[in-house]
């Protein structure tokens, strides 16, 4: 064994032991608070997972299956008469869903869903603008569809169309609008990209008129967020309560009636108050509606699909029933949901379409925030400044053994 000073390797190696505890202190020094003041640290918290993982476990009552509403002391009762395979009943200002039955149930929504391809080609097109219909764009129309009559070469205004679609609900005036709109395609997709903007994920688009068709489905609640949506546009809340108009047919014209029988109160008695919104039917999804009504500064919505009784103005009479309940239990029940698309839970509290959460995925994918920048480059410098001592120590070191 050698007593005395160490050998160069041994004091080479203690320098690096050394530089290496320094800059480690350093990065956990600095570091470590950056990384506990930000989302990304809270999220490491063991408390917060747990919660998560609770409030996965338990999903919104609309979820799941019946029928949920949360009376106070003198509520009346659900109606008993509603034989619909899905409902909901919200109040349009607030959003809050005062009661539902299979709410997220995904069914054909029929005609129903014109109110999704409204919301969506509405905005696109100029109500005024003429055009010539050519043959091309009637082509492909469903066998037994419902039409308003539009024909080939004949010039129509935009707003003659959308009367039909509303009024008539038809498909060949959904056909033109489309083809104006980028293609029977395109606007399947926009529809979609529209649907999720407004929280609606239940909705698949296949067929933009409603037509049957494979894989094309809807469901109660997101019927009420699209009738919802719609009468906050004021093209679309006149044209849904339009009860009759005039549709021109070359030099003439002849009248058309919006087949909505609780605006018109054909063959049902007329809803006080009802101000529109679209009716469907199919042979597979069955009687469809989307209808709202005022009274007393109140407006609410209902959805209504598939009864499984009652015959073809069940639809109609089953709404009237939820209608007439959702007036009089406003105030008396506790909302079960929400029309109002969920926001991130970083977000600022702002409107569904608030450019906020856009802005914070950006600035997330731009790199760390100053206080995580400020962080890595003070670790960097602290270890650098390590390292230059520690060779310093050194080389002061070597020269003198």
């Amino acid at each position: 064994m050698t007593i005395g000073s160490p050998s160069r390797a041994t004091r080479v190696s203690r320098v690096a032991v050394y530089c290496s505890a320094v800059c480690c202190s350093a990065v956990c020094a600095v570091g470590a608070p950056a990384i506990a003041s930000s989302p990304e640290g809270a999220r490491l918290s063991v408390e917060a997972g747990a919660q998560d993982a609770k409030a996965a476990q338990e999903p919104p009552s609309l979820y799941r299956p019946g029928t949920q509403v949360r009376p106070r002391a003198g509520a009346p009762r659900v109606p008993r008469d509603v034989s619909a395979t899905s409902w909901l009943v919200a109040d349009v200002r607030s959003g809050e869903v005062l009661a539902a039955h299979n709410a997220h149930r995904r069914l054909p929504p029929a005609s129903t869903l014109k109110t999704l391809f409204a919301l969506t080609v509405l905005p696109t097109l100029p109500a005024g603008l003429r055009h010539t219909v050519e043959r091309e764009e009637l082509e492909g129309i469903g066998a037994g569809s419902s039409l308003v009559g539009v024909e080939e070469n004949r010039t129509y205004r935009v707003a003659d169309l959308w009367r039909g679609v509303f009024l008539s609900s038809g498909n060949d005036a959904v056909r033109v609008l489309a083809a104006l709109n980028g293609g029977w395609r395109t606007t399947a997709e926009r529809m979609q990209d529209k649907a999720r903007a407004l929280g609606a994920r239940d909705t698949r688009v296949v067929s933009p008129d409603g037509y049957d068709a494979p894989g094309q489905v809807s469901s109660a609640y997101d019927l009420a967020v699209f009738g919802r949506a719609g009468l906050r546009n004021a093209e679309f809340a006149e044209y849904c309560a339009t009860v009759t108009a005039k549709f021109p047919a070359g030099g003439w014209a002849y009248d058309i009636q919006n087949t909505n029988r609780l605006l018109t109160g054909t063959g049902v008695a007329r809803y006080p108050g009802l101000i529109g919104i679209k009716n469907g039917y199919t042979s597979n999804a069955g009687n469809t509606l989307i209808a709202a009504a005022e009274r007393d500064g109140r407006t609410l919505v209902v959805t209504v699909m598939r009864p499984r009784a009652g015959g073809g103005f069940a639809v109609y009479e089953e709404a009237r029933s939820l209608l007439d309940w959702g007036f009089r239990a406003a105030g008396r029940v506790d909302a079960v949901g929400s029309l109002v698309p969920p926001r991130p839970a970083a977000a600022p509290q702002a409107g569904p379409e608030s450019p906020a959460p856009v802005r914070e995925e950006k600035e997330r994918a731009a790199g760390p925030g100053w206080p995580a920048a400020g962080a890595i480059t003070g670790a960097a410098g602290l270890g650098a400044a390590a390292v230059a001592l520690a060779l310093r120590f050194k080389g002061a070191r070597l020269a003198r053994g």
